[in-house]
């Protein structure tokens, strides 16, 4: 799974440092501790475009199908053992 950095739902996250007391419950004594949150802030209509979008992205695209399957029964496709194989090697080590 890639993330998209310019996605507008990753616009949404909010990351807060703050430095925050922790008590334990024997001890009077508090310390500072600092502690990490991540909030999502989501209303419906962002989430509801966004399943939209997706929802209407096909399955295949067919474009590319049949300009791969035109290519093939012409004879002008020629597989690229190395690029294959690096792909297949880049997509594993994800």
């Amino acid at each position: 799974m890639k993330i998209d950095v310019n996605s507008p739902v990753l616009s949404q996250l909010v990351t807060d440092r703050g430095a925050k007391q922790v008590s334990t419950s024997k001890l009077v004594v508090s310390e500072s501790a600092t502690e990490d949150r991540t909030t999502f802030h989501s209303d419906s209509a962002s989430v509801d475009a966004l399943t939209n979008q997706a929802m209407q992205t096909p399955d295949i695209r067919q474009a590319k199908v049949d300009a791969l399957s035109q290519s093939v029964s012409s004879g002008e496709y020629e597989a690229n053992a190395a690029a294959t194989a690096g792909g297949i090697f880049a997509s594993e080590s994800i």
